[in-house]
């Protein structure tokens, strides 16, 4: 990424502001803004998250705050409720009282005599929810967003609930909140008062993952700023983006499909990161991007920011398998609206083992799967983070223990861009049961890149908000959704789809093993085939080359080291993956704060016992500077019987080395229908 140092608008110094609210709490920002704006209001820009602007996300933000600044906005980077320096205990996510946090300091910056009243949102993974929440409520004053990595639907296609099944990164996601909301404020900004707030905020605690276990359905919960529930509330421009090693790519696509406003969709090959930091590459000036869209929705220039294409997409092209890649090879495709008038689903009948061709006719058969535990330790995360490397590894160890069906070699270049689907006749001689489908690019030598999945809890086969046991041995037609991808496979390649009824530990399996029977001829691989079009790029506006503002400098005094491991006990047959993501010691050499980081994910299971699994996720997080010293450990377990989930939960808050809070926590959860 080029760093730019020089901006169309000089800066004013990065201004600390507490915001108040309406029940007497503030929160804490950061503000930038042009020094113009004195005499020559601007439109603001808030950026609304819970990961302390003065420093665990000071560095990201330093980026692009300022940038956007010296293009001619107010840009606040605002810490929510009970996070960072600001009043309050942060909870849960996405809540009434974030979302009129938001809408109160959005009417904030609107009557501020720099700004001209009109403000914007922008922002990645809660950043991005918050931008489309608060955007359906109808702040007056919001007028345009920029959302990233974001979705608009809480239950299925967040981190909880994929297909009705639950997902590990529930689990993860959880531990990260847990340790993110007893972080203390910084004495520095909050002065004698940090030591009361910590302790309101411990006192509060409790593991996330309680809440979101005792709402296993899509209920009321879950409806609640799920915007999918009334996309009619969303009455302001819309520019969305997100990647293919995301997990979060198919919200854009729903969106521009729903929504009755000005829209643009950008899906790249990248994980869980902006576009002019995506990993893999290549990343994007999309800095540039989301000043033009600012610029044509809350400044009124006539710039062409809504011309050419609704989406844009980084069509991939195949590549050998690899827990990471520094760039993906492909080529950028546009269509002019979504659903796109080129793109056609294509039906194949699934033979014994074989897709068949798309005309042909099948004779009709059974086959059988039963899956290990086993298969899903090559997965990957749900969303890549990219570190450690974390995507799917080479699919053929999984392959061994799902039912397989796989086209003859391609005789042209086939590309599809959308969501596959697998339309199964299928019966389960469980009551609980579940499908995972995945789709591989297969090459010449054997080797197989997984392309997309899907998952699918077939008590959730009619609806999410009210499961239905299996019938054993009952035959039921049910449709298998896969994640959206853009993915070229060439002549000589073959097209995979795999079928296992469990994928542990990406998802939590069904209480007890599960045999499924497939009825060939009937059931069907329906992929989104767009015609090759060489010319794609010729008539697609290059982007400019990723900058950004100058980061904000910091020091790494300790070394950090990520690792990936998976490993079988063959003595009691326990497998076992562990992530480890330490970030070392960093001093924040702009506030003289320094954080230490380390996070250890440890799922496992003995044999095809699947009362066995556990998932263990544990946090160390330090905060220290000038004498004053803190320390968090937080550690959130959950196994399993066949009729419950046990979680265990613990809390140590230490100053200096004296612990000054300890808690634990012991639930048990009825499963339902999971």
């Amino acid at each position: 990424m080029r760093t730019v140092t020089s901006l169309p608008h000089e800066l004013r110094p990065a201004e600390a502001v507490r915001i108040p609210m309406s029940d007497g709490a503030e929160l804490a920002g950061r503000l930038w803004r042009p020094m113009s704006s004195d005499g020559e209001p601007v439109p603001a820009v808030c950026e609304a998250i819970p990961y302390r602007q003065r420093d665990l996300t000071s560095v990201r933000d330093s980026v692009h705050h300022p940038y956007l600044a010296g293009h001619g906005y107010a840009c606040l980077r605002l810490d929510l409720r009970g996070s960072g320096d600001s009043d309050g205990a942060l909870l849960d996510e996405y809540t009434e009282q974030e979302h009129r946090d938001i809408e109160e300091a959005l009417a904030w910056l609107a009557e501020q005599p720099w700004c001209t009243g009109r403000t914007g949102m922008m922002g990645i993974s809660w950043g991005g929810f918050a931008g489309l929440q608060v955007a359906a409520r109808r702040p007056p004053s919001l007028g345009a967003i920029v959302i990233a990595s974001f979705t608009d639907d809480r239950y299925a296609d967040d981190m909880h609930y994929m297909g009705g099944c639950l997902l590990s990164d529930n689990l993860a996601e959880a531990g990260t909140m847990f340790a993110y909301s007893t972080l203390p404020p910084d004495p520095a900004v909050v002065g004698e008062r940090w030591r009361e707030m910590w302790h309101e905020r411990l006192e509060a605690a409790e593991p996330w993952i309680l809440k979101w276990l005792a709402h296993q359905r899509r209920d009321d919960y879950w409806r609640r700023a799920s915007v999918c529930e009334d996309y009619a509330s969303v009455q302001v421009p819309v520019f969305a983006s997100s990647g293919w090693a995301d997990g979060y790519s198919n919200a854009v696509f729903r969106v521009l499909e729903h929504l009755d406003v000005p829209r643009k969709g950008l899906v790249g090959p990248w994980s869980h990161k902006y576009p002019h930091l995506g990993v893999p590459g290549p990343a994007i000036g999309y800095l540039q991007e989301v000043v033009r869209w600012f610029d044509r929705w809350l400044r009124d220039r006539d710039n062409g920011a809504e011309d050419g294409p609704m989406v844009r997409t980084w069509m991939q092209e195949s590549v050998p398998p690899s827990t990471a890649y520094e760039e993906r090879p492909g080529r950028w495709v546009g269509e002019p609206s979504w659903p796109s008038p080129h793109v056609q689903p294509v039906s194949r009948a699934l033979a014994p083992h074989r897709i068949a061709r798309p005309e042909e006719e099948v004779e009709p058969g059974e086959v059988h799967v039963q899956s290990p535990l086993s298969v899903g330790q090559f997965a990957g995360k749900w969303a890549s983070y990219n570190a450690p490397p974390d995507l799917p590894y080479d699919q053929r160890e999984e392959d061994g223990g799902s039912l397989v069906f796989e086209t003859d070699p391609l005789t042209e270049r086939c590309e599809i861009l959308g969501a596959p689907a697998v339309e199964l006749d299928v019966a389960a001689d469980r009551p609980v049961a579940m499908v995972a489908a995945r789709l591989s690019d297969v090459a010449p030598d054997g080797r197989a890149t997984r392309v997309t999945y899907g998952l699918l809890n077939l008590t959730h086969r009619e609806r999410d908000d009210a499961p239905e046991p299996v019938e054993p041995g009952e035959f039921q037609r049910v449709r298998v959704q896969l994640n959206g991808v853009a993915q070229a496979f060439p002549p000589g390649h073959r097209i995979r789809l795999s079928l296992s009824t469990s994928y542990w530990p990406l998802a939590w399996p069904p209480p007890e093993p599960a045999a499924l029977t497939v009825r060939t001829g009937s059931s069907r691989l329906v992929l989104p085939v767009r015609p090759v079009a060489e010319a794609d790029e010729v008539s697609l506006r290059p982007f400019d080359e990723p900058e950004g503002a100058p980061p904000a400098p910091t020091t790494q005094l300790e070394p950090g080291d990520n690792s990936w491991t998976v490993s079988r006990d063959l003595i009691d047959y326990r497998s076992v993956l562990e992530i480890v993501k330490d970030g070392g010691v960093l001093r924040y050499d702009d506030t003289g704060m320094t954080s230490g980081r380390r996070v250890v994910e440890r799922y496992s299971s003995l044999a095809d016992d699947f009362a066995s699994p556990r998932g263990d996720v544990e946090w160390s997080l330090s905060l220290h500077r000038d004498g004053w010293s803190t320390r968090t450990i937080t550690r959130t377990v959950l196994t399993c019987t066949p009729t419950t989930f046990e979680v265990h939960g613990h809390l140590d808050a230490y100053e200096g080395e004296h612990r000054t809070f300890s808690r634990d926590w012991s639930r048990s959860i009825a499963r339902d229908h999971l």
